[in-house]
């Protein structure tokens, strides 16, 4: 890996003890940065970094602990909650702050005893978006989502004849993004079943998720500017978990010739930490194409991105219905599937993005697509795991599920793992339906 240091060292421990448990989210090597103020609190929102079960307050560490006036400089703008400043900054001063944190946070640490009075119990904070998304673009670099749908569609030619030429995309909705554990109401929508003439306005009855990644823009490029994909890395700051909710049967109806509007515009729910590329790093792995698939084009082709271009991170989906919610019954698990599926690099997706001279902003959105595994039980929504609806899918409880019922809870969870690394997660991606609002 080429930006490996001491802060990927798995043997160092932290001060804060619950950081230093097998199966946390958030050991030190993980750091990841997010926007909170405390629960049930008028104060203002601020950026802290998840440590353990505790969130490290930035702006009270910028008035007790000792940095170099580089660091304080950006802990006082993120102690303010702007995360974008700081993701508009050279990744040389964004990992020199991401040392200054490990090193302040490590065990034997002589900054323990002033940060102590920094920590709140993520369990009493209240989480934000975690930084101004000022564009939200969403690819389709799941091959395998994209081979399934197209089956139920077009059985004969699943893969339309530019998939693994472009990185596909189109522009989503920044304004309805929320944060885990923001409910989403179910949408209405123009639906025209095959068996009906006219449409008509009703609550959504195909409602689904989608399994994503969420990659977050770094510093941008002046607008008819590109980015080249040797200086792609540059401009990524980090990743989280994200959920884009689909109405399958709204989309069915509007989607051509334009392609997703209302249908996709209702929801999309992040996990409340971005994980940043450098607590990312040890979890790279080569970017191969399969045997007898195209090269991609020049401009979305590097040594690098073919040595470490791709990331593993598991993922996987959760429900949890009313009635077992009612039942005191946990969630139940879906699906796993992997970032490492995916048919374009996070690179590529970004250099593709600027190639036309899109100027990219920090703090801009990138989703995946939907990140499907190949094998049948690893589709990364319903509409794949139910077979377009008609396999229903039962539960332990006995109940089924098609498509998404008012009152289910879905949870994506994922977390990054391998043998000579700290594991390290993203937190839950949750939220609940809600049923649909008639218009007066």
């Amino acid at each position: 890996m080429s930006m490996l240091d001491h802060t990927h060292d798995p043997a160092t421990q932290s001060w804060v003890e619950s950081a230093n448990a097998a199966d946390t989210d958030f050991p030190l090597q993980n750091l990841p940065y997010g926007l909170f103020r405390r629960a049930g609190s008028d104060e203002s929102w601020r950026i802290g970094v998840a440590i353990g079960e505790q969130i490290l307050d930035l702006w009270k560490a910028s008035q007790l602990g000792r940095w170099s006036s580089a660091a304080q400089v950006h802990l006082q703008g993120l102690g303010r909650g702007d995360l974008n400043s700081f993701m508009a900054a050279p990744s040389a001063q964004r990992r020199a702050l991401r040392q200054a944190l490990f090193e302040a946070l490590a065990a034997g640490s002589p900054q323990q005893q002033a940060l102590e009075r920094c920590l709140l119990p993520q369990a009493q904070a209240e989480m934000a978006v975690p930084c101004r998304i000022g564009d939200y673009t969403d690819f389709y670099t799941g091959i395998h989502h994209a081979t399934t749908v197209g089956k139920l569609f077009r059985p004969d030619n699943p893969l339309l004849p530019n998939y693994k030429w472009v990185p596909i995309g189109y522009h989503g909705r920044c304004s309805s993004i929320g944060v885990s554990g923001t409910a989403v109401r179910r949408p209405l929508g123009q639906l025209k079943p095959p068996h009906l003439e006219v449409p008509s306005l009703a609550p959504c009855k195909r409602l689904d998720y989608e399994l994503e990644m969420g990659v977050f823009v770094a510093g941008g490029n002046a607008l008819g500017q590109p980015i080249a994909i040797t200086e792609a890395d540059e401009h990524l700051f980090g990743l989280t978990l994200l959920n884009d909710w689909s109405a399958r049967d709204v989309q069915g109806w509007e989607y051509q010739p334009l392609g997703p509007f209302l249908s996709k515009s209702f929801g999309t729910t992040l996990s409340p930490w971005i994980v940043t590329m450098e607590a990312l790093e040890p979890f790279r792995c080569a970017f191969e194409r399969p045997a007898g698939d195209p090269a991609p084009l020049p401009y979305l082709d590097s040594e690098k991105n073919r040595r470490e271009g791709a990331y593993r991170i598991e993922l996987e989906v959760w429900l949890q219905t009313a009635a077992m919610r009612a039942a005191g019954q946990a969630p139940t698990r879906l699906m796993r599937s992997n970032l490492g599926h995916a048919y374009w690099t996070l690179a590529q997706m970004l250099t593709h993005h600027a190639s036309n001279g899109c100027n990219l902003q920090p703090g801009d959105l990138l989703g995946t697509g939907t990140l499907s595994g190949p094998e049948a039980g690893e589709g990364g929504s319903l509409l794949e795991l139910s077979d377009g609806g008609k396999q229903a899918l039962t539960l332990p409880n006995g109940e089924q599920r098609t498509f998404l019922e008012d009152g289910d809870t879905v949870i994506v969870r994922g977390h990054a793992q391998r043998p000579g690394a700290r594991r390290i997660g993203f937190g839950d991606c949750a939220a609940t339906v809600l049923p649909a609002l008639r218009p007066a």
